[in-house]
């Protein structure tokens, strides 16, 4: 990664996600990890969607620094969330689940500044291939997918999981990349210098 540049403000990610703490590095963005400690959970009936926004939102106000980045992802199947799965067999149940189907993911992004703050949610439709028995045992019994929600990680070994993805590739890793660009220019993050480092 380039050197930082000290005008450039450190963003606080507001996740411990390692998949969004690489795509900032890979942007060139300076920034460190603190996430807050919240209640993650998605509300009986609340909409998978607007659960993502309003989770990112939530971290987004409990994290301190100038300038904070907060996602959370939601994953869902005829409207029923898949979280992270608490152990191997109940990962089993997720990919039996969504083989063979479609299913959305959505992730919420949510940045404060000192110039104001913003939130949005991303979505994108993804498609399983149909899992052979022995696939779905031996991608639980990996452990990959224990940390993610759904169960699997599409930049992984889930990879070979996913026949389509209908939007935003980065949306389904956990952050819609694009989206963070834009909104981080419309409230006045020096992005020039990011490409000038």
């Amino acid at each position: 990664m380039a050197s930082v540049a000290t005008s450039r403000p450190v963003i606080v990610l507001a996740s411990g996600s390692p998949r969004r703490r690489e795509l900032l590095a890979r942007l060139g963005l300076p920034h460190r990890v603190a996430p807050p400690r919240v209640d993650e959970s998605v509300a009986p009936g609340e909409d998978p969607a607007d659960a993502a926004r309003r989770l990112a939102q939530l971290k987004a106000r409990n994290a301190s620094g100038a300038w904070v980045v907060a996602a959370d992802t939601v994953v869902a199947v005829d409207g029923r969330v898949l979280g992270k799965p608490r152990d191997p067999a109940e990962n089993r149940r997720f990919l039996e689940l969504l083989s063979g189907r479609d299913h959305w993911v959505h992730t919420g992004l949510a940045l404060r500044a000192p110039t104001g703050e913003t939130a949005l949610v991303s979505s994108t439709r993804v498609r399983f291939r149909d899992l052979a028995d022995w696939e779905i045992e031996a991608y639980a019994a990996s452990g990959e997918g224990l940390d993610k929600a759904g169960g699997y990680g599409i930049q992984e070994k889930g990879m070979v999981l996913v026949e389509a993805v209908e939007g935003d590739f980065f949306t389904v890793m956990g952050l819609p990349v694009a989206r963070l660009w834009q909104a981080l220019a419309r409230l006045g993050y020096p992005l020039t210098e990011v490409w000038d480092a």
